[in-house]
């Protein structure tokens, strides 16, 4: 039985009635990814469950951003004057990045080799990327840091919105169409990645220090790429083929404030987390970046999961996550200075946004699991000796 029932019977309903439908037009992953995700799955076990694969994957994120925090929490490592992080760990990180990377694409090709596609496994793979942003962006963070070379936290904290808003893009479109258009930026971000991990173990954090060209640091082009990508790719596309279905009369909902209600949760919880950090007596956002970044991250992943329930199952998408309540009293207890210790605060609000979303995930796949009469993470049937 699951832990709490978030899935509503309409919902359930939904997903009785679900088929897959996705777009993608990446040179890169239809020409170079896709043949070899083909080969590497030839070697997996027929035994292996496709969603066993892809928590393995998003582990290797998580791996990576738990031994990033180890050896430069603060984001000053670095920095010039400060302890570098070791090689081995930059090659440890383009290592396990890729492998995430791969699992990832795998996992999907998995289930179709096993006969064991399920809608469970399309919101278990989307859920946990929604969660991963904030783990690969604060891993990368760490290449640059926060020093004269480097990326200012606050910056950072709104390139990180950037990317969140680019993620759940791609679900607000297929909420709205019924089809997934799978983003380029993600195929290639991950591949280069990858790759600026292992270059970084080769010629060291210092290389990064030097101009590209004039006065353009490596810096400002990470910077550079991100917003380009987001606003001059991303959200156009994205836009278009929405406003398209509408006028073509195609469009899943009845207006078009339906069609942009999905985005009052996540910009809500992006207007709270903003006004902590302008507001914040201590100046959080300088004294604890890692920990706010994965606050804001975790609870963007928990709104972004709701809406692809709803998007899966064709249901009319929650209008305000319950989870900005008590995050509307956290942050005026902040920024009014009620809190004797700000960091405290912040570190127990983690806590609790963590949990709740753990507590959600594992409550979601519970009830589908059950409904679907299925495991998680074994091809086994529930009934089979």
């Amino acid at each position: 039985m699951a832990l709490y029932e978030y899935v509503t019977q309409d919902q359930l309903a939904g997903f009785d009635k679900y088929k897959y439908s996705a777009v993608d037009s990446n040179p890169l992953s239809i020409y170079v990814m896709h043949p070899f995700w083909n080969f590497v799955v030839k070697f997996l076990p027929t035994w292996l469950a496709p969603n066993l694969i892809t928590f393995t994957g998003f582990m290797f994120l998580v791996l990576n951003f738990l031994m990033l925090a180890f050896y430069d929490f603060d984001f000053t490592a670095s920095a010039a004057g400060h302890e570098h992080v070791p090689s081995w760990v930059w090659v440890a990180a383009g290592i396990f990045n890729f492998l995430a990377y791969t699992l990832d694409g795998v996992d999907g090709k998995q289930a179709r080799r096993t006969n064991s596609s399920t809608p469970l496994g399309e919101l278990f793979d989307h859920g946990l990327d929604s969660w991963a942003c904030i783990f690969f962006v604060a891993t990368v963070y760490s290449i640059f840091g926060r020093g004269e070379s480097g990326v200012g936290v606050a910056t950072l904290y709104y390139i990180l919105w950037v990317v969140l808003f680019s993620f759940i893009l791609s679900h607000w479109e297929k909420y709205n169409t019924g089809i997934l258009f799978l983003p380029w930026g993600y195929d290639i971000s991950q591949v280069t990645i990858s790759l600026v991990y292992l270059v970084t173990a080769v010629v060291g954090v210092e290389t990064w220090y030097q101009p590209l060209l004039f006065h353009f640091l490596y810096r400002d082009l990470f910077t550079f790429m991100i917003i380009a990508c987001s606003f001059t790719v991303t959200l156009p596309m994205s836009l278009f083929n929405v406003l398209k279905a509408y006028r073509g009369n195609t469009l899943k909902h009845s207006s078009l404030y339906e069609a942009f209600l999905p985005f009052l949760s996540p910009v809500l919880l992006f207007v709270l987390s903003t006004i902590w950090v302008v507001y914040s007596p201590s100046n959080i956002i300088e004294l604890q970046p890692r920990i706010f970044y994965l606050m804001v991250g975790t609870a963007f992943a928990n709104v972004t999961c709701k809406l692809i329930v709803c998007q899966m199952s064709n249901t009319r998408c929650q209008a305000l996550s319950w989870l900005l309540l008590p995050m509307l009293v956290v942050v005026l207890v902040a920024v009014t200075g009620v809190a004797g210790n700000e960091t405290l605060l912040l570190y127990l609000w983690t806590a609790a946004v963590i949990l709740a979303h753990i507590h959600y995930g594992v409550s979601v796949v519970q009830q589908l699991s059950s409904h679907f009469n299925i495991f998680a993470f074994s091809l086994k049937k529930p009934n089979s000796d």
